[in-house]
């Protein structure tokens, strides 16, 4: 089987676990890393003996895929480039930072007929759990999603909303379809942007989600509860502790089972670009979280008054 020739845009934290990733498949050659900070992308292009390349054009000509792990404010643009180049693109979460831009990358690559996925990868745990095998409404959903401001100020550029609330609004929105309205509030407490954020979601039917999420906490909270006509299911993901009192059954602990979600997330990315199965990660589903949470930070700078 020819192998799928990838490379890595962005030597930080978040390219440096994807480097690991793309080093160790059985399915792809490691062409190489770019980022405009030439002393960091030779130091992760040295460690795994690739090339460190200057221009992210001269990335794109050598591979057939991509894994995106720049700063989110150049998401849109840099996915953009790539499928203009007909390279298959994985990018970290936020897609874009816009809606409309978010969708004219998904179009583009579908258009195209080139992979694009997003890096949500908790979808994959839910799916590990149990949830999307079931068959009944969910009515509401309760998400928080906290912890301290990160030592390094990774992802200082954009707001909770866009750093860590998207995740969460990606898990509602592959749950319970499209909302309808979608409401914010915040706080600025330790950067140019909101760093504490609560969201209202209205959903057809009556039906809604909160969802909160905090990187000013004094400690990680993170939690879900999902409301079904049968009953509740509430799960703390740090704890691995459940109480559920519908007729589903829900797995805790999934660990055995995905030990490595970011990993088994590229590897379902490397085998969708070589025709062996779909992305469980489509560009054009993340993009209602994008949706979402553009009208979610519209709505909470207007009542900081930003």
């Amino acid at each position: 089987m020819p192998l799928l020739k990838t490379g890595l845009v962005g030597a930080g934290v978040f390219g440096g676990y994807h480097a690991g990733k793309i080093a160790a498949s059985n399915r792809t050659e490691f062409m190489g890393v770019f980022d405009p900070d030439m002393a960091r992308c030779k130091t992760l292009a040295d460690k795994h003996d690739v090339p460190a390349f200057k221009s992210l054009g001269d990335l794109l000509k050598a591979c057939d895929a991509v894994l995106v792990a720049c700063p989110a404010v150049y998401h849109g643009e840099t996915v953009a480039a790539a499928l203009e180049a007909g390279v298959h693109v994985l990018v970290e979460k936020p897609l874009a930072l816009n809606a409309q831009a978010a969708d004219s990358l998904a179009a583009l690559a579908e258009d195209k007929n080139l992979v694009l996925q997003v890096g949500h990868q908790e979808r994959l745990v839910l799916d590990e759990m149990g949830f999307f095998s079931i068959d009944e409404p969910v009515l509401a959903i309760e998400a928080v999603r906290e912890g301290p401001p990160a030592p390094d100020g990774r992802a200082g550029d954009v707001s909770v909303i866009w750093d860590l609330m998207i995740h969460d609004l990606d898990m509602v929105a592959k749950l319970m379809g499209r909302a309808v309205s979608a409401t914010g509030e915040g706080s600025i407490r330790h950067s140019d942007h909101i760093d504490e954020a609560r969201a209202e979601l209205s959903f057809d039917g009556g039906r809604s989600a909160v969802v909160s999420a905090s990187r000013a906490a004094a400690e990680r909270n993170r939690r879900m509860k999902v409301v079904y006509a049968s009953g509740e299911i509430e799960i703390d993901f740090l704890t691995r502790a459940v109480v559920n009192s519908t007729k589903h059954r829900i797995k805790a602990d999934v660990s055995a089972e995905l030990p490595d979600p970011l990993g088994a997330a590229d590897e379902a990315f490397f085998a969708s670009c070589l025709g062996e199965r779909e992305t469980p990660i489509p560009g054009k589903e993340a993009a209602e979280a994008v949706r979402l949470a553009e009208s979610i930070e519209t709505s909470a700078l207007k009542k900081i008054g930003a």
